[in-house]
This record gives C-alpha cells, structure tokens and sequence, in this order.
C-alpha cells in the first residue's frame, strides 16, 4: 500500500509547492474511496490515485488549478456521461496547497536582519537567515521559526529553490561587496522581491556597477533600494517594521504584481534605512 504521509514528509523537506487532493465523499457507485489520496506538483508530477479514469485526469488538472492560486477548494465529480464515465456516482474531493506560502531570504543575521526576523514571526512568511558569522545567525533572540544557514551566501544560494511567486530577497549583509555580489546573482534568478538596505547614494553606486557588469534596465529595475515603507523611524526595529510591513503588503496584494526575472515591478516602495544590516 502506497505510503502517502512518507510521501507529504518527503515533498515538504523539498520545498517545492505541491497539492493535496483528499477524497472525502463518494455517494453511489464509484472507483474512488474516502480517504484517498493525490499528491500534484505543478510539473504533473503525482503520487497516489483517486480511482483512474477520466475522474483522476479532471483531479490531477483541478490540482494544479488550485496550487496556482494557491488556495483550497472543494470540487464536486458527478460521474455521468461529461466525464466518460457510467458509474452514476458522485465524489467530492477538497484540494489544498503545501510548501506555497512566501518565503524570504534574508542575507545578514546583523541589528536590522534579526529585528526582521522577529517582526515576521507569526505571518506567512517561512524566513531563511543566511550569514556565515556563527555568533550572528544564531543569536539568542532570532525566532525558532527562522531557519538559520550558517554558511557563505553564494553556497545557500546555489542550492535555494527560485520562483517567481513565492521568492523574496532581503539583502543587508555587513559588507557592501557582499550585498554588491548577491544583488547581481538575484537579478539572474526569478523572485516576487528582490530589496537592498542603503540609501539612494548606495543604490547609485551600485546600478553603475551592475550596470558595467552587463545588467540590463528591465533587471536593474527590480531592485529596490531603500527597501520597505516610509514611516520615519531609524532604529534597527523600526527599519524592519517598515521592512515587513513592505513584504507583507506586497503578498496580500496578489499575484497581479508578482514579477520574473525580466519583469520588473510596477512600483518601487522606499524606505530610508541605514545603509548596512549591521
């Protein structure tokens, strides 16, 4: 017998988005029975079966519907004639999206970086702290939640997953060749949000150099820097405020605003910060 809970173990270490279709109600005649179980990832890929047929095609395509919104539903299979199929029956079947939510990653576990940390503990947001520094990315004051690489940047982000709805990077580490170097690999990488702690004075520099190292404007005009709301306040826990409050109100705008790696945002929030994540 097929072992969906290993499975759903297995795809959610994995980080790539998935949907769970359950089968919750049959009435009548039907090749399904409660309880049974797809697992869809939006390449196709599945795990389970809900009966075959023409009911499975329909489940398999509606999965994939729903983890592109990304929200649950609950669908309903009369299984006549429509669906080349004569059992007569019905079956219900309720979808839900893993592994969807937003994820931030987040270059520098300094001031600014672990008061973002804290600030975005409890919202949708699953934040990956990377900085190679031990005694900083494992400060005593970063949320369990986060989940902490202590290792050079360019290792976590050779293996990061990348995509385009759900990827958002804050850049804010204590060095400004650094943050220089992770800018330009982001802009080679599909994210919803690409932000850089500074000022415009820093920003200016930068898009020169990015700009002498071949960047093109649709790129260059993804960035934003200074990152999050203007609210005023300078401390480390008011930038991330205004940093998270940024993030947050991108995400619950939907994906009408999502960018690629070639598109750039429509608007370009500013927020004066200090011009490093220390």
């Amino acid at each position: 017998m097929w072992d969906w809970t290993r499975q759903l173990a297995e795809w959610s270490r994995d980080d790539v988005p998935f949907a769970v279709a359950t089968v919750t109600v049959c009435q009548g005649s039907t090749p399904a029975k409660p309880g049974a179980k797809l697992l869809v990832r939006a390449d196709g890929t599945f795990h389970g079966t809900v009966g075959g047929g023409h009911l499975e095609q329909l489940v398999l395509a509606d999965a994939r519907a729903c983890l592109e919104k990304g929200e649950p539903r609950a669908y309903r299979y009369p299984l006549g004639s429509k669906l080349g199929q004569c059992c007569g029956g019905v079956v219900d079947v309720f979808m839900e999206p893993v592994n969807h939510g937003p994820r931030l990653y987040l270059f520098g576990a300094g001031h600014v970086g672990q008061a973002l940390c804290r600030t975005l503990d409890g919202t949708p947001f699953q934040v990956h702290l990377v900085d190679e520094r031990p005694e900083w990315v494992h400060g005593e004051r970063i949320p369990a939640s986060v989940i902490r690489h202590e290792e050079p940047w360019d290792v976590f982000a050779s293996r990061a997953v990348w995509d385009a709805r759900r990827t958002y990077i804050a850049v804010m580490t204590h060095r400004h060749d650094l943050d220089q170097d992770i800018i330009a690999f982001a802009l080679e990488k599909p994210a919803r949000y690409v932000g850089l702690i500074g000022s415009n004075t820093k920003w200016a520099r930068f898009r020169q150099r990015l700009e002498a190292r071949g960047a093109t404007a649709a790129q260059l005009a993804r960035v934003r820097c200074p990152i999050g709301l203007e609210i005023g306040g300078k401390s480390p826990q008011e930038v991330a405020v205004s940093i998270a409050a940024g993030l947050l109100q991108l995400h619950h705008q939907g994906a009408d605003t999502e960018t690629t790696a070639e598109a750039p945002p429509s608007e370009t929030p500013r927020m004066r910060g200090g011009s490093s994540g220390e």
